[in-house]
């Protein structure tokens, strides 16, 4: 009786985990409304009873998704953030493909969601603006630690253009489509920035 409850314990340990893990990978291959908590529990492995335990509502499981993408920094803004790299290539790296093996290509987590959840009023949608907030916030202080005279605008120009590559990169089954963007992405920095002597 004992040996059945220490293995139980143990099964159970890491069920948030596991049902985040799940809920990233079926959102990322299907769509979060087509993905349903049943399909979640079973890919977890947990029971129906651990997944409502730890998320009463699959909203409240998308908005975990989004903010766990978001603390491991496996979104565009991950980049931004980084201090070990110069600020000209942080930003440019808002057009690299993703790292090999990620499949499907599946463009920007939060522009998905907030188009699975249209209604600006719904937390997953307000999240997915948040995050979309921050990200030209955190463009605009890079390109004004490079000396730039309009940060504003420029970070605007610039995240369009990585979301747009990204969204373009999801419908065309492309994944190296930002290439394209990085271009002009470049070419947007040269003429915004001082030139040094």
């Amino acid at each position: 009786m004992t040996t059945v409850t220490t293995a139980s314990r143990r099964q159970g340990r890491g069920g948030r985990e596991r049902i985040l893990a799940a809920a990233a990978g079926l959102f990322a291959a299907q769509g979060i409304n087509a993905t349903g908590m049943e399909q979640i529990a079973e890919r977890a492995p947990v029971s129906k009873r651990t997944l409502y335990a730890h998320f009463r509502t699959k909203d409240e499981l998308v908005l975990a998704h989004l903010k766990d993408l978001a603390e491991t920094g496996r979104t565009l803004e991950g980049a931004l953030a980084r201090k070990d790299i110069p600020p000209r290539e942080r930003i440019l790296m808002l057009f690299d493909p993703p790292p090999a093996g990620t499949d499907p290509v599946r463009g920007c987590p939060f522009i998905d969601a907030a188009v699975e959840f249209p209604d600006p009023q719904n937390a997953v949608h307000s999240y997915a603006r948040e995050r979309k907030l921050l990200m030209v916030r955190l463009v605009a202080d890079l390109v004004a630690e490079l000396g730039c005279r309009e940060p504003s605008v420029l970070a605007e120009q610039l995240v369009t253009l990585a979301d747009g590559a990204a969204s373009r990169a999801m419908v065309l089954g492309d994944s190296n489509y930002g290439r394209h963007a990085r271009t002009a992405a470049e070419i947007l920095l040269d003429n915004g920035l001082p030139t040094t002597i």
